[in-house]
């Protein structure tokens, strides 16, 4: 018995090693990655014409971010506008813009492109990290609205979809209280994201308690907590290949 604790403890520790190893990683070269990319999309800006146009790489509290917002452009016209927004959303890295002034996204472009890069995003984001709420509470944990806010910001490029937001739990205690629990939390997440700026319109809330525990672990493991996100339609509007926003 004491041989499979010692097991048990090793495993915990060496997960949480890659973990905190993964945070550091991120801390260490978010920023370097968001300067880079601010550098190139300013030469793209001023290649495209748009001089007095600025591309801020970060979230609202200040986080690195590849989702630039686009400020500046309150005085140009909507065809610099376009080219400008085209320029930066072309360059390699850069995920969903806006500008803070206008729509999300333009329309009327050659071709569609499926939006499901942002699945890809924000699971990388959870597969980091967790996002946690209280105990036994649908109430979204202090330490987890920073995460709440780089996960608005993956969404952002599939604005005009239909996003799922589907609650987990484990099997412990009375399947009913799971799933009302599990839905309870889906819409904290999908209430916060709204508050954030995604559309109201574009999510839907989902419990499913229990049923659906993660592959390889056991149904009463806590690690089946959890929110997913998904994407299940790109009606009713349709987003542009380069996800580049539209007139004001």
């Amino acid at each position: 018995m004491g041989l499979f604790r010692n097991q048990l403890a090793a495993i915990a520790f060496g997960a949480l090693l890659v973990i905190a190893l993964a945070l550091i990683g991120a801390a260490i070269s978010a920023p370097r990655i968001a300067k880079r990319l601010a550098g190139q999309a300013q030469t793209a800006i001023a290649e495209a014409g748009g001089a007095p146009v600025k591309a801020r790489f970060a979230t609202l509290s200040g986080r690195p971010s590849r989702h630039p917002v686009l400020s500046g452009g309150e005085g140009v016209d909507e065809g610099l506008r376009d080219r400008v927004a085209k320029a930066v959303a072309a360059i390699p890295g850069v995920g969903g813009i806006r500008w803070a002034d206008g729509t999300a996204f333009a329309h009327g472009a050659e071709a569609v492109a499926e939006p499901l890069h942002c699945e890809e995003d924000v699971d990388a984001l959870l597969r980091a990290r967790t996002l946690r709420f209280e105990e036994g509470s649908a109430r979204i944990d202090a330490m987890s609205q920073g995460l709440v806010e780089e996960v608005a910001d993956a969404l952002r490029p599939c604005l005009g979809s239909i996003i799922s937001i589907s609650g987990h739990t484990d099997a412990t205690g009375p399947e009913p209280g799971n799933l009302e629990l599990s839905l309870a939390r889906a819409q904290a997440v999908q209430a916060a994201l709204v508050q954030r700026g995604i559309p109201a319109d574009g999510l839907r809330a989902r419990g499913l308690g229990s049923r659906q525990p993660v592959d390889g672990l056991e149904p009463t493991d806590p690690a089946n907590r959890r929110i997913e996100f998904a994407v299940i339609s790109t009606q009713p509007v349709r987003p542009t290949p380069v996800d580049t926003p539209g007139p004001r």
